[in-house]
């Protein structure tokens, strides 16, 4: 393809008069008026949410692991079958409306840590990360703290396979 210096133009009566779709006897039928954002609808599943919550709640510091001890036994057990994934959502239940979504997040945090200022981090990181990523007005974060991490205890959790 050559450059020949000059711009195609883009037709003006494109931006005029509205496509025709179908003509009736009423008259003609307007295809594709509004605001294209507005046409259609978008759902966002709770495990989507969950996910986001999870990885968001990792990520801060004095946030050892997340879910019970329960969720966190089968969980290691899970882990360490081979062509397993890890479960990001573990310890996170979300309950995802149009809008609004509510969270409620089961943590184990390290000993030491300030409990309020690890909880006060996650929503923090939480709200922000679910906003940012669905849209979704975060109405409420729960954080039940389940466990605390002593410096002397076996993680539960395996750090990874050595190959």
């Amino acid at each position: 393809m050559t450059d020949t210096g000059q711009r195609k133009r883009p037709q003006e009566s494109l931006e005029k008069e509205p496509s025709v779709e179908a003509v009736g006897k009423t008259g003609a039928t307007r295809r594709g008026g509004g605001d294209p954002a507005t046409r259609g609808r978008t759902t966002i599943a709770d495990g989507v949410v969950e996910k986001i919550a999870g990885l968001a709640a990792r990520d801060v510091v004095g946030v050892h692991a997340m879910g019970g001890g329960l969720a966190r036994t089968f969980g290691a057990v899970r882990d360490r079958v081979p062509g397993s994934s890890k479960s990001v959502s573990r310890g996170v239940k979300a309950e995802v409306g149009e809008v609004q979504t509510a969270l409620d997040l089961e943590i184990v945090v390290e000993y030491g840590v300030s409990i309020a200022d690890v909880a006060h981090a996650v929503r923090e990181n939480v709200i922000g990360a679910v906003e940012r990523m669905t849209g979704l007005e975060v109405v409420e974060v729960n954080i039940a703290v389940s466990d605390v991490k002593l410096p002397d205890e076996e993680d539960d959790e395996p750090q990874g396979r050595l190959q």
